[in-house]
Formats: C-alpha cells, structure tokens, sequence
C-alpha cells in the first residue's frame, strides 16, 4: 500500500512538474524578440502612473500596464532609428504619471518627431495630463462629441484631525526647519501660511510650464492659452475653433488620415501594422542600432525609504529599502562591463537610517564609476539627500525636490483607548523610557532630548548637502528649511546642475566616462523585471497587506511611516489636478 501511495505521489509530482516547464517553455518562446513588419505604427498607450521599475508580468493573466519611463524612452529611441516604423500614434488615457514624467514622454515624443516620421495623439475625454502631453504630437484628434477637462489646476492637501480627534489620537510632532510641516496633516485642519506659500510656489510653477507646453505645440502664446482656459471650453467643437485640437474624428477616420499621409492609399500600397508598445519594447536596442560596446547602467531607486528585511526580498518590491538597494548598487560597482551609471530616482524620502545607508552605498558607488544622478517626479528629503555625492544631478523643471529637512511624530492613542474601555498602567526606569509610549504625552525634558536629535540630525543634512553642492552650510541653510523646490526653482538656487531628463543625464555620464558623444551605448536596466517564479516564491501574506494598503492611500508613503523614527520625508500629500 506504501508502494503504491509513493507511486501515485510521484505520478502527480510529474505531472505538476511537466505542466510547469512546458508553461515556461511557452512563456520563454513568447519572450522571443518580436518581428516588426513594414509599415508599422507604434501604439503607445499611456495609461495609470507610469512606474519607473519595471513590474511583474504575469503572462496571460496580468492585463495592467507594463512600461516604464525608461521603456517609452527606449522604445521612441528605437522607433526613430526603425526603418519599419512609420510614425507613432498616443493613446494616453488616465494618466496619474507626475510632472516630471510627462515632461520626459513631451522630450520624447520631441526627439522622435526630429526623425521626420509623424507623430498622431487621439484622446478620450482627457484632463490636462493627457492633454498636455499631446501637444508634442503632430496633430491632434478628438471624437466629435468627447470632452476635454483643461480647467487648470488645483493641488489639494488633505487633513486628518477632525477625524483624529472624534477617534480621541493625537499625533506629537517635531521638525527641524521652517517648512518642514509634515505632521501638519495630522495636527491641523487646513493649511499654514509657510505650506501655503509653497504649495502656491509649486502650482505657479507646474501651471506656467503646462502653459508653456501648449502655447509651443500648439502655436500660441502663454497668455492666449491662459485665457482660452479661462473660458472653459469643454466640449470638442469649442475646443477645435479655439486651435487646441486639429481633428474631430472618430477613431477608424484618424487611422485613415494616417495611412492616407503616408502614402498608403489603396490596397496594393499595403495597410498599416499597429505594434504596442509593450511588445516593441522587446525589441533588441542593437537590430536598429541603438546599442553599442560600453554600456551604461540605469539603476532605479523608487518608493518611499525604509531599511527594509533582508530575510525578506519581497520588501524590496514597493519600497526603496536599504538593504536591497545598497546591495544593487554594490552589484552594478563590482561589474567590470559597466563603464558609467545613471542613478534614478523617484522618492519622497523616509526613515533617516536608511536613507544615510544608502547615501553611504552611493558615495562608495560613486567612487567606482562616473556617476550622474537623473531626478523623476520627486526626489526629495530623503530622496535628496541620497543624491548628496557630489555628482551631476538633473531634474525636470516640474520635479519636486529639496524638502531638506528632519521630522518625528509619534501617536498618543490615550483617549482612543479610554473610548475602548482600554487603560495601560507602567513601571519604568531611565529618564526617557517613555519617550515613545503611545499611551502618554511628552513632556518638556522628552521634547527637548527630541528636538536635540533632530536638530543634529538637521544640521548633519545640511553639511553633507554644503559638501556635495560645494558650497557652504550657511549658504545651503537659506535654501533648505525643509521646502520643497521645483526642479527649475532648485536649478536657480543650486540645488540641482541641469535641467533635463534621461537623454541629457546619458550624455552626462558618457562625458564623464570619456565615451564619445556620438558613439551610441548599450543602456543596462536595474533591477531587471522580475518574473512569475519571483513572484510565486517572494511574496507573502505580508504583501497582500501591503496591496490593501497600497491602494488605499496610493502615493502617501506609508512603508516609513509605519517604521516610525526620525524622518527625512516630504512635508506633504499633493494631488495637483
């Protein structure tokens, strides 16, 4: 009987084991570079925030978007160069993308169009990030009877003690700098005048580039485009007699104008071939000559900073932990092939502990290998001061950095737990042993042995800045505080080097590298993207959590709040809308 159980258990084993390599043997043959034909138009469909690190793919199942910036990138890169590529159609739709990012697709689509070939952007019922980043497109189509949501912008702050003080939690908060507000969130009711003036800075500044934008590709001024706005033309034919769309047509006719302009205009001409995006991305950079012998790496440091569990690799995946990223960046330092990197990043900052591991880990990097730091949407606090090595930094005119800083805030939940019917009785010994209880509230001997820490803290920021930037800390200080700069009001204050995004950052590193500036590089990704078995062996049920949560408070960097402890973090949660 023992015989035949072990049978039929090796029986199923085999099975279940012969379905498994035939599934990665179909996926690894899907995975095949793809053929593009002639007369094919890029597809590139825009959708949600547009993640700088690759995603999980999960074949056959996922239907969420896979590209990144970098893929976009790469991926007009090749198109301009591919003979069989023809021209590219946008089909950008619920974009959450920031505005650093839709500045790179406009840079983009820009460099694309220098090509020659056509560039066509059909929207469904767009709001001003889709809009904005059409006007790079040739022309621009609509349906006869869609809508279009450029009504400006407004940027929203939500608030969180009304609600707290129903539930009876308070939060206790110290900060080192002027603007450094972040806790205000949980201890006021509406903004203060110090976040005022920069969320006012901020959103003068986004609106006059998004202006800007549409007044170059839609050849008008700031002021015309400013007052078309103001007038609030939302429906297609409005929006059409105003010049801000070419076309209203339905989406079949705008495919048929583009045959037409090409030249394809009977059968024997032959029809146009539509290539996602995602399947060209797999499209070797080399078979159109977009790759060469040295090869630079572009390493990606996205999420909120936390030290992260190193017995736990799937703690990596939504965070910028530490210890996955230092070990990345020591990986990409010990590699004899990689002649320059360009480090990447998009975060708000975190716990201060981690953010000097991985200060130190880019410091030692930056040893290694000519460096150049390349700013996203947000690199700020802590995502500043990782970027504090010296090094060339360059950001979009819409990136929000600076925001140096130091924060701590911790809960009093007594009046939450007297609601419950809950009470807590203690024996201590030391002074400060109840400095983080979230049972009582500090007092002025805690309060003051915080505010000693954070302030040397502060101060430690504010060197290592001085000493990167070459400057003094008397001179850093002014512009620190913990404001939060757009990447052009940074520029001007010398926060950060260039303006730009990843074309001028690659340049940048070539030049440090000593690679001529017309030999074209192989450009490496990391983290690579993971695959399926990644996913079947790393995650656990502590990441279904974080999904939950994920979604629930989307941007808002909860990984560092939740880790507690001093924090080098943007003072706030903007939606600019």
């Amino acid at each position: 009987m023992a015989k035949f159980l072990i049978g039929v258990a090796t029986g199923v084993l085999l099975v279940f084991l012969s379905i498994f390599l035939v599934f990665f043997a179909l996926l690894r043959f899907r995975e095949r570079p793809p053929e593009i034909a002639a007369n094919s138009v890029l597809l590139l469909r825009l959708t949600g925030t547009l993640p700088e690190k690759a995603p999980v793919k999960v074949p056959f199942l996922s239907d969420g978007p896979s590209l990144t910036v970098s893929n976009v990138w790469m991926s007009l890169r090749k198109a301009a160069a591919d003979s069989h590529i023809r021209a590219v159609v946008l089909d950008p739709e619920n974009l959450r993308a920031g505005w650093g990012k839709l500045q790179e697709l406009r840079q983009d689509i820009a460099q694309f169009r220098k090509s020659g070939k056509p560039v066509y952007a059909y929207l469904h019922t767009p709001s001003a990030r889709e809009y904005y980043v059409a006007t790079a497109a040739d022309r621009i189509y609509l349906g006869p009877s869609d809508q279009v949501y450029l009504k400006g912008l407004r940027a929203e702050v939500m608030f969180f003690k009304n609600t707290l003080d129903k539930l009876g939690v308070s939060i206790e908060v110290e900060h080192a700098g002027k603007y450094k507000d972040f806790g205000d969130q949980f201890t006021r009711s509406e903004m203060s005048p110090e976040t005022r003036e920069v969320i006012n800075s901020l959103v003068d500044g986004i609106y006059g580039d998004l202006l800007a934008g549409i007044a170059e590709g839609r050849k008008k001024t700031p002021e015309q485009v400013s007052a078309i706005i103001d007038q609030g033309l939302f429906l297609a034919p409005e929006l059409q007699k105003s010049g801000l769309v070419d076309e209203l047509r339905f989406e079949d006719e705008m495919w048929g104008e583009l045959k037409s302009r090409l030249g394809l205009k009977d059968a024997k001409s032959g029809d146009l071939k539509k290539v996602k995006a995602e399947t060209y991305a797999r499209v070797p950079a080399e078979s159109v000559g977009q790759a060469g012998k040295s090869r630079v790496a572009l390493v990606v440091g996205e999420g909120d900073i936390v030290r992260g569990n190193p017995d736990s690799p799937a703690s990596d995946e939504d965070s910028l932990t530490s210890t996955g990223f230092d070990k990345l960046l020591d990986q990409v330092g010990n590699d004899s092939s990689i002649r320059a990197v360009v480090v990447r990043i998009d975060s708000p900052g975190g716990e201060v502990r981690a953010s000097d591991d991985i200060w130190r880990a880019m410091n030692l990097l930056s040893k290694k290998k000519p460096l150049v730091i390349s700013m996203s949407d947000v690199a700020a606090s802590g995502g500043y001061y990782m970027a504090m090595t010296g090094d060339p930094i360059v950001a979009y005119p819409d990136t929000e950095t600076g925001s140096i800083g130091v924060v701590f805030g911790k809960p009093n939940l007594h009046g939450l737990y007297s609601k419950l019917g809950i009470t807590k009785d203690a024996v201590q010994r030391g002074k400060y042993a109840a400095i983080d209880s979230d049972y009582t509230s500090l007092n002025s001997d805690e309060r003051q042995k915080l505010q000693h820490g954070i302030d040397a803290s502060y101060q430690d920021f504010i060197e290592k800045v001085a000493a990167a930037r070459h400057r003094t800390a008397a001179e850093i200080d002014p512009v620190a505080q913990g404001r939060v700069w757009l990447g052009s009001q940074a520029k001007a204050r010398g926060l950060v080097d260039a303006i730009g995004g990843l074309d001028t950052a690659i340049e940048m590193a070539k030049k440090k590298a000593n690679i001529p500036a017309a030999e074209n590089v192989t450009v490496v990704s990391y983290p690579a993207r993971r695959s399926i078995l990644d996913l079947l062996v790393r995650r656990s049920q502590e990441d279904v959590l974080d999904v939950r949560l994920r979604s629930i408070f989307r941007e808002m960097p909860f990984h560092a709040w939740i880790q507690g402890g001093l924090l080098r973090m943007t003072p706030y949660w903007i939606t600019v809308r």
